[in-house]
């Protein structure tokens, strides 16, 4: 790190690497007794079998289905800002995993799919919008939870300027293994290693995990306050900021409608949120303000400047429905 500029090198392929959970988003707006009355935790993501997600999905009334997943909605983010991505996800031959694979291609990501059509489904989410924009998420994850090893791109690692690892997909010694090796790829290549938290329910099962891998091997963390305090077991988010502090070389924590805090061991830097007319689903906006803020440190941006375009990006994509922008954040940065 030079100054509060990040510099990385000029010979890649990719602007962003990701890996994550390829799954399809079924999105719907509910009522509260919605939530009451299937047993949902508000604001939550949690994991449902085959039944369970089926059940919800028939209860549902009209949605919205479009290729998700949390990193490769990052990754749509950077190429709508004029970025180069790549994906690495797993999803079955099946009707939505080729619906998947066309999403992603259609607006500039490259994408190799993997699975095949004997095995388990594409992996799905249904997230139900609640009348004040909270979102609650159902995940099914099939065959996007199966990544390992063997389903990375190496050369496509090596060629990007960051690698972006999704908390969400952390759940099997498989996926851990494969986020290690990944990470070793990276730094092979003289890449910049990135890691999203994703959840505090997800960080609550994988802690230490997630806290040795932050320690070892990532060079900036995305999260939210929430996530955050339950990474460190901390009372508060200042004290939460002291242990990043400690432990990280640079962190991007998104504060809600106060906008983010950047963090490294020598300051921290506040970035205000971009105003919103009104707020309608604030699905992906952590995934766009991470979109945002690489995209910036890819282009060799001062670190605030990262932290405006990720509340640029941000700020589009909680004022629709849907977890990607609907029109090109490029051309809100200029």
């Amino acid at each position: 790190m030079d100054g509060d500029r990040v510099l990385t090198s000029d010979d890649a392929r990719f602007d962003v690497v990701g890996i994550g959970n390829a799954l399809v988003d079924v999105i719907s707006h509910a009522p509260d007794s919605f939530i009451d009355e299937h047993r949902l935790v508000k604001g939550a993501m949690d994991l449902v079998d085959t039944d369970r997600a089926m059940q919800l999905y028939s209860a549902l009334g009209s949605a919205v289905e479009m290729s998700g997943g949390s990193a490769a909605n990052t990754m749509c983010g950077v190429a709508s800002l004029g970025g180069r991505a790549a994906y690495i996800g797993k999803v079955t031959d099946d009707d939505l995993g080729l619906v998947f694979g066309h999403d992603l291609l259609a607006v500039g990501v490259q994408f190799r799919p993997g699975g095949n059509r004997n095995e388990v489904p594409t992996g799905r989410c249904i997230i139900v919008v609640t009348p004040d924009a909270e979102r609650t998420m159902n995940t099914f994850l099939g065959a996007s939870s199966l990544l390992h090893v063997g389903d990375l791109d190496d050369d496509v690692i090596a060629s990007g300027r960051l690698l972006y690892m999704e908390g969400y997909l952390f759940d099997r010694d498989e996926a851990k293994a494969a986020f290690r090796h990944a990470a070793r790829v990276a730094h092979g290549a003289g890449r910049m290693v990135s890691l999203t938290l994703s959840d505090s329910f997800c960080v609550d099962r994988h802690r230490d995990d997630f806290r040795a891998l932050v320690s070892d091997e990532v060079d900036l963390l995305f999260g939210n306050q929430a996530e955050i305090v339950s990474l460190y077991e901390t009372e508060t988010f200042d004290e939460a900021i002291v242990e990043l502090r400690r432990h990280c070389q640079l962190a991007a924590i998104t504060t809600g409608a106060d906008g983010s805090v950047i963090v490294t061991p020598d300051d921290v830097v506040d970035v205000r949120a971009q105003s919103v007319r009104r707020v309608v689903d604030t699905t992906g906006a952590g995934d766009l303000y991470a979109a945002g803020f690489m995209y910036g440190i890819a282009n060799g941006a001062p670190l605030a400047e990262c932290g405006r375009l990720g509340s640029i990006a941000a700020s589009e994509v909680i004022s629709h429905v849907g977890p990607r922008p609907l029109v090109e954040l490029r051309t809100l940065v200029e």
